[in-house]
């Protein structure tokens, strides 16, 4: 029996625009009301998930910046796995090469940012690998913004430490996402699924694939898995 839930937001509890699918919170906030804790997770900021977590109704829990922040519930310490000086220095090298082109980059929530940089999707991440080259910095495209992080950073890897915290292993876990930042996630945890509407790699490693996209794959999601949660 399953005993948890994590979850990505934007893509996975939300629509193509970023709005939040009402019938994906009420879903959330049924497991909340059993007792069954729900993780979410993104690569937005802690005090954007703190928010979240408030407005969508669970106990605090969160995965952000992709990995690199995480927290057990409201109150706890938020955990920070690595400083961002090695993403802040790949950051200067590209923002110098765009600047020579002509091109701006636009920072995202960046004095808010433990341990990674994100920037709007206004280049290619393909050429942001290509400028970096040999330098030891992942570059994550989530389909939302362009994010440079430390090597091992990841939602999985964070899922493994937070699930210790909370009593519980990664294999208690259903999982939800959509991104290819949600790919380890999927791969950690006891069930693994992807929306429709999710990137090519994170679906070829779910356990399935809902038929639904974006939040009403997730309400999907939560129907075909619901009498596998421990009562």
């Amino acid at each position: 029996m399953l005993r948890a839930l994590v979850c990505d937001i934007d893509g996975t509890i939300t629509d193509r625009q970023r709005r939040v699918n009402t019938a994906a919170i009420e879903e959330i906030r049924s497991l909340v009301e059993k007792d069954i804790a729900v993780v979410l997770a993104s690569g937005n900021t802690a005090c954007f998930m703190d928010a979240a977590c408030r407005l969508v109704g669970t106990n605090g829990a969160f995965i952000g910046e992709n990995g690199g922040v995480y927290r057990r519930e409201y109150g706890s310490e938020l955990c920070i796995e690595r400083e961002r000086r090695a993403a802040e220095e790949a950051y200067r090298r590209v923002e110098a090469h765009f600047r020579e082109r002509g091109i701006a980059l636009e920072l995202y929530s960046d004095r808010y940012r433990f341990t990674d940089i994100a920037f709007a999707r206004t280049v290619s991440s393909d050429e942001v690998k290509g400028v970096l080259g040999e330098v030891p910095i992942k570059v994550v495209d989530t389909g939302f913004a362009i994010h440079l992080q430390a090597p091992g950073l990841n939602k999985g890897e964070a899922l493994k430490k937070l699930s210790v915290e909370m009593g519980l292993s990664p294999k208690d876990f259903v999982a939800v996402g959509d991104s290819i930042n949600d790919l380890e996630m999927i791969e950690q945890a006891g069930l693994g699924i992807a929306v429709a509407n999710g990137h090519p790699k994170t679906k070829a490693a779910a356990f399935f694939v809902t038929e639904k996209s974006y939040g009403e794959g997730f309400v999907e999601a939560m129907e075909r898995c619901r009498d596998l949660f421990l009562r």
